[in-house]
């Protein structure tokens, strides 16, 4: 399983840790590990489903980027591009 870089990093603001940058689907999804079980809805569940399909080849890297951004801009997180 080789890492996939987004075409922009995303920044990711969290309520609990503030602001994180991420460039790759694995960067996402250790970002997303950290986040609060009550903040794992639906739109998190997708957007992790969205990097590990990129990360598997399944996806590329725009569509596992975008999956991160719509996942992030739900609930207790706030995701864009930079």
């Amino acid at each position: 399983m080789n890492d996939v870089p987004f075409s922009e990093p995303i920044t990711l603001k969290l309520q609990s840790v503030g602001e994180r940058k991420v460039a790759s689907s694995w960067e996402a999804i250790e970002c997303m590990q950290q986040w609060p079980v009550r903040a794992r809805g639906r739109s998190w569940r997708a957007a992790y489903r969205a990097c590990r399909d990129a990360l598997d080849g399944w996806r590329t890297a725009p569509r596992g980027s975008h999956g991160v951004r719509q996942g992030g801009s739900h609930g207790r997180t706030a995701c864009h591009g930079t």
